[in-house]
């Protein structure tokens, strides 16, 4: 499963972005989903998940009420929608794919993703 994240970029504080998430797998709503992120010296960290199927989802408390993780298994996509960004949400963005169909539980630990997507940048500016 090849994956590829875009929708990276520079925006002010308070601004919004909606990442996207493209995978190459020819059954993609047989994976759980997840957004990590890594900013500069610093390790990478969780930020959300969804299952397969968009019914069950986890975020981390600094996304919790900012942050949406969405899918549309039509498109083999994944969304990040990020609003009311932070000068703190700088960082690079990641997403991940692990085979899966849990109705109420979606992994949150990196260790736990087997394909990784080389990520989008994203610079708040406060």
């Amino acid at each position: 499963v090849q994956l590829q994240a875009s929708g990276g970029g520079l925006v002010q504080a308070g601004g919004s972005l909606r990442l996207s998430c493209v995978a190459s797998a020819r059954t993609f709503s047989n994976y759980d989903m997840g957004w990590f992120r890594q900013a500069p010296d610093k390790e990478r960290e969780f930020v959300a998940a969804i299952n397969w199927f968009g019914s069950f989802k986890r975020y981390s408390d600094s996304a919790e009420g900012r942050l949406t993780i969405s899918r549309d298994n039509a498109k083999n996509t994944v969304y990040l929608q990020m609003n009311s960004l932070k000068p703190e949400d700088t960082a690079v963005y990641h997403c991940a794919a692990v085979a899966g169909l849990h109705s109420a539980y979606v992994p949150t630990a990196g260790s736990e993703y087997t394909y990784w997507g080389r990520g989008t940048q994203v610079t708040v500016s406060s």
